[in-house]
């Protein structure tokens, strides 16, 4: 399983350079000679396979943001080359059929180069956007217990706290939570990216802590398989320090005006020992409502047959960018979004953060602010 991935990421990346030096050619076509082609095809491939060798032989730390960094480059250039193929091909389509003669060859050439240019930057600055400035989604559900009044739970997954998210962001979620007017705060996995080092290195323990202080109920969380990857014990205890409540295969019972709210914590399926869900729901009183974390969907089918009201996951960041939100939509029950299944509500969130680089096209940063109602009897 192991060398078939490495297959499917070698090839892919040959596949992408291909196409990348392609799409650099034409937009060279005016200027170029076959001196500069062979330039332009070797400096691809060799930077491509060159990242590849020094992420494998790991002769650098977080190599994989280069090689990712690299592989989203030439994915920007083939949808450049795509937008502006589309837009080329309506504009023919326009002229012929209102019989104009549409401008010169070598104007409408130039310009065709410039907007792949406005396209590419676009491409650019709207990913970062989408990576860095997150929205709030509002959801409203009601559930068949006992709730005298709503309940207003926030969800922010996959932080990936390290050195491109860190400090700033924490404080921007601490104001997003003092102006919705979260109850408390769930955080279904993948809180850092990997280790505690970017997160000890800069002083990040403080401002989880004020995060967690502004809130009512807390915050709640379990550990993603990024949390998993060796450094499970000093990420643990670095969530602990800073007030956040882990929720480890474990349930913790709250009281919202006056009545009991189960949470629910599961590890990621990284963690082989996990408990099973129905065994932890054997710890609590399912006659009352019961809210799960659990960091990958994967078991949302078996848990939509359980007495459980709301489960919130993360872990596919809705493919984080285009196309792959298409891929993760076909592997998952429910890959990104909101589905009432079963017993239960379910929501599926595509992070906070981000994975490895900042950028999210097709996806966007987010919160999801779940206002819970149920019987008032």
């Amino acid at each position: 399983m192991r060398y078939a991935f490495f297959i499917t990421i070698f090839v892919l990346l040959q596949l992408f350079s291909a196409g990348a030096a392609l799409s650099i050619q034409w937009w060279l076509q005016p200027w170029i000679t076959q001196t500069l082609q062979t330039i332009v095809w070797s400096a691809v491939f060799i930077i491509t396979n060159g990242l590849l060798v020094l992420s494998v032989k790991r002769v650098f730390a977080n190599s994989y943001r280069w090689v990712s960094g690299w592989m989203l480059i030439m994915h920007f250039i083939l949808l450049t080359a795509l937008v502006v193929s589309f837009l080329y091909g309506g504009y023919w389509l326009v002229v012929s059929l209102i019989g104009e003669t549409g401008y010169g060859s070598n104007t409408l050439s130039l310009r065709l180069r410039a907007l792949a240019v406005v396209v590419f930057l676009g491409l650019f600055i709207f990913s970062l956007y989408s990576a860095y400035v997150p929205i709030v989604r509002h959801l409203s559900i009601s559930i068949d217990k006992p709730l005298a009044k709503p309940l207003r739970i926030a969800v922010a997954s996959d932080l990936h706290l390290g050195r491109l998210f860190g400090v700033t962001a924490i404080d921007r979620l601490t104001r997003l939570m003092n102006s919705t007017r979260a109850d408390m705060l769930l955080m279904p996995g993948d809180i850092m990216d990997d280790n505690t080092d970017a997160f000890n290195d800069y002083s990040m323990e403080n401002n989880l802590a004020e995060l967690c202080a502004n809130l009512p109920y807390g915050v709640y969380a379990t550990l993603g398989n990024h949390d998993l990857y060796g450094h499970e014990r000093p990420i643990s205890q670095a969530l602990r320090d800073a007030d956040v409540h882990l929720l480890n295969d474990d349930v913790f019972c709250i009281e919202h005006e006056g009545q009991k709210v189960w949470l629910v914590g599961r590890f990621d399926n990284h963690k082989r020992q996990r408990v099973a869900t129905i065994d932890l729901l054997a710890k609590v009183d399912t006659s009352q409502p019961v809210i799960l974390l659990d960091h990958r969907p994967s078991d949302i089918d078996e848990h939509s047959q359980l007495p459980i009201d709301l489960q919130v996951s993360g872990h596919t960041h809705n493919g984080q960018v285009f196309p792959a939100n298409f891929i993760v939509s076909a592997i998952n029950r429910l890959g990104y979004g909101y589905e009432a299944i079963g017993q239960g509500h379910f929501v599926v969130s595509s992070g906070y953060g981000f994975w490895g680089i900042p950028f999210r096209l097709g996806s966007r940063s987010e919160v999801w602010l779940i206002n819970v109602s149920g019987n008032a009897d």
